[in-house]
């Protein structure tokens, strides 16, 4: 036998630990068993409830995701200087070097449409479009200076959830499921909901697993009809017969794992037990006829409906039973100005009532139940709205704005946030961050962070690299940290 094969037979673990021994490496070699410990254990379970990098801040985070980009300056980003300048050329210098979706040549520059005043103890600026979360202010932390880089729907959104405006990368939940497991073995970790009749532009990649094995990928539930598609036990097979099913199908995969190790092969296991399992307490947590009727009523959710409303209701539920990461997508909020659901006057005035009580109820309800303080919730689109009217509409009626990735605005409540202020400023005109920008990867930083992570740590070695949520970038805001 070649000499060096024969020498690395002898590198066994058993051998080291026996060398290790003579050298006084003791407490390295119990170290190296507890890793191995756990390592194992997570390959017998994938979704088994692991620890952060350190004491967390939060231990679930609900995203409420507005897919198209809420109109910022008719929300949030008051400029009173713009409704001066209404119906005013765009200057050059804020048109110069610019691409935009849908508008060339010189557009016209639009002050908001909407009435603004303050609101809580400490005076935040908000719409008359959103009176039911003017009442919670004083729980928001409204970020007026985020950025990204992209400006049309799918790469963007892509950005914002994977880090990544290319297809491929791991979403946000599924790295956080990932990091933590989930607590309730009987439902998945990352749980994701839509309203509003329509995914996201970036479509399931904005909760797939992408490289990770497929078990940390979000699991689409409804509000309306069966919660999971494809759960349900196929005509004709009751549950015990289910289970034999499962089982024969898991000694063929165990089989399979033993001989050619692949961790795939073990998620496949995992995601038929955790399936199974999911028949009997999904339908059960996904129920909110059982809840009370003034609670129902404060969100504006109805039983056997599909809402937004009812999905917020869902999403409290399910933080109740030990879900991480329940993200909810909301389409609609594209406002273009192409037509009267699109117009930034009467299409944003409905637009905003189906979303903001349910909104504001959620973040009372979470307090009431005594959840915020371990709680995240993150309100936001992928990118914001021009100061201009959009350039399709500009010798129409309707009132729209085009994607602006320089500003748009986020908001968040709960554990570790500044309750009630406004961080980072926009210009007069609301064309430029000048104060505290905050980028969409530092916002996933502090994310992570809050969750108990270091988002440079969090990793998963791919083709000879450490990929990571933030990729090379990500900067946590702590000028908005408790």
């Amino acid at each position: 036998m070649d000499p060096k094969l024969e020498l690395l037979q002898e590198l066994t673990r058993r051998s080291f630990l026996r060398n290790a021994g003579k050298f006084c490496l003791g407490s390295i070699a119990l170290a190296s068993m507890a890793e191995s410990a756990t390592a194992a254990a997570r390959t017998l379970n994938p979704l088994a409830p692991r620890n952060p990098h350190y004491p967390p801040k939060v231990k679930r985070v609900i995203y409420l995701h507005m897919s198209g980009g809420p109109p910022n300056l008719d929300l949030f980003d008051y400029k009173p200087d713009l409704v001066e300048w209404n119906d005013k050329p765009c200057p050059d210098e804020f048109l110069k070097g610019k691409r935009f979706a849908f508008t060339t040549g010189v557009p016209k520059l639009m002050g908001t449409p909407r009435q603004f005043s303050r609101h809580g103890q400490s005076g935040i600026w908000m719409s008359d479009a959103i009176p039911h979360l003017a009442e919670v202010a004083d729980e928001l932390c409204v970020i007026r200076s985020m950025n990204t880089d992209q400006f049309n729907h799918t790469p963007a959104e892509l950005l914002l959830f994977t880090g990544s405006a290319r297809q491929g990368r791991p979403s946000m939940g599924s790295w956080v499921t990932y990091g933590l497991g989930t607590e309730n073995q009987n439902l998945p970790g990352f749980v994701v909901m839509i309203s509003s009749g329509t995914q996201p532009s970036a479509g399931p990649s904005a909760w797939g697993s992408g490289f990770l094995p497929s078990v940390f990928q979000g699991v689409q539930c409804r509000s309306k009809g069966n919660p999971v598609l494809d759960a349900s036990d196929p005509a004709g097979m009751d549950r015990a017969m289910r289970r034999q099913t499962l089982d024969v199908l898991r000694d063929l995969n165990e089989a399979q794992a033993a001989d050619l190790g692949h961790p795939e092969t073990t998620t496949r296991i995992a995601q038929y037990e955790l399936a199974y399992r999911m028949q009997v307490s999904v339908p059960d947590v996904m129920d909110i006829s059982r809840e009370p009727k003034e609670i129902l009523e404060e969100y504006g959710a109805t039983p056997t409906e599909a809402s937004f409303a009812n999905n917020c209701v869902l999403a409290r539920r399910l933080l109740e039973k030990g879900v991480r990461f329940v993200q909810l997508f909301d389409w609609g909020w594209d406002f273009h100005g192409t037509n009267e659901r699109e117009d930034i006057r009467g299409g944003l005035t409905s637009k905003c009532a189906r979303m903001d009580r349910p909104v504001a109820a959620l973040i009372r309800d979470l307090r009431q139940r005594g959840l915020l303080d371990e709680t995240l919730v993150v309100w936001g689109g992928e990118f914001g709205r021009t100061p201009f009217r959009e350039g399709r509409t500009a010798g129409s009626n309707m009132l729209g704005r085009d994607h602006y990735p320089d500003c748009f605005t986020v908001f968040l409540a709960g554990g570790g946030i500044q309750p009630g202020i406004s961080y980072g400023e926009t210009g007069e005109l609301g064309f430029a961050i000048t104060k505290d920008p905050v980028h969409v990867h530092d916002l996933q930083a502090t994310i992570l962070h809050l969750l108990g992570f270091n988002h440079e740590k969090l990793t998963f070695r791919l083709q000879g690299r450490d990929f990571r949520l933030t990729d090379v970038h990500g900067q946590i805001v702590r000028g908005i940290l408790a």
